[in-house]
């Protein structure tokens, strides 16, 4: 059988409440636009019944497959590993909240499909489309995160966090294996290192609903992005990012 169009990474960690219906909706999705699609789980380490829950959809619904993670090791280590072990010509990732409902990745595809190497969902480009807002602190946090990371960084973007980016293989198949934070401050890393080689990010907006189980705090998280900033801005300094990659070949590329 042919390789699929798409790839769908969902980063899940501890998600037994959420993942049977977030699979309900992508698969769904896929089915009923004809997308040539797979859906790629990845565990990030569950204490709880996720990975269980998966194999059972996965098993009346051939689009999904499970990788898992030998312990917790971060959003980012996650959708590295699932992006690097796709299959699809383009690859995207989103949240396992689903707070970018899966129809909206048409607007990802159709940048690509139009000249981008890699789109990325914004939540700032058109305010209208968020039918359910953060909190004003969580706001005035997240807004005030990507001004410092755009000025540190030089990033141009109106939302470097949003959960839901998509690339076409060869910009994944780069920027993925040149990565290297684990955690939350991935984000603001991937699009760095994609500017610095030169590809075309389209920035597209999305709608989008607040979830109030997210997972991510702030205060301690956002002192650790800090850090990963220093990072991302001192690995370009010593010439991390400026490392020849290899393509990684899918099981039925080797000859």
């Amino acid at each position: 059988m042919p390789f699929p169009n798409y790839s769908i990474v969902i980063p899940a960690f501890n998600e037994s409440a959420r993942i049977p219906a977030t699979l309900e909706s992508v698969v769904n999705c896929v089915r009923q636009r004809g997308w040539s699609a797979e859906v790629v789980v990845v565990d990030d380490g569950s204490h709880d019944r996720t990975p269980e829950l998966v194999l059972d959809f996965a098993a009346h619904a051939p689009e999904v497959r499970l990788l898992r993670n030998p312990a917790n090791r971060g959003k980012g280590c996650s959708v590295r590993s699932g992006v690097l072990q796709a299959l699809g010509e383009v690859v995207m990732f989103t949240d396992a909240d689903l707070s970018a409902p899966i129809e909206e990745a048409e607007g990802l595809f159709a940048a690509i499909a139009e000249g981008a190497d890699i789109a990325i969902g914004s939540r700032w480009l058109e305010r209208t489309r968020q039918s359910i807002r953060q909190p004003l602190y969580r706001q005035f946090f997240g807004r005030c995160f990507n001004a410092v990371t755009r000025f540190v960084m030089g990033l141009p973007f109106a939302d470097t966090q949003c959960g839901f980016k998509a690339f076409t293989r060869a910009a994944a198949q780069t920027v993925f294996q040149l990565q290297t934070i684990d955690r939350w401050g991935f984000d603001p890393e991937i699009l760095f290192i994609a500017l610095k080689r030169g590809y075309h990010i389209a920035e597209v907006p999305v709608s989008w609903a607040h979830d109030e189980r997210t997972r991510i705090s702030y205060l301690k998280d956002g002192t650790r992005m800090l850090e990963d900033i220093a990072i991302v801005r001192w690995n370009a300094l010593i010439g991390r990012y400026n490392k020849d990659v290899e393509h990684i070949h899918r099981p039925r590329d080797k000859k």
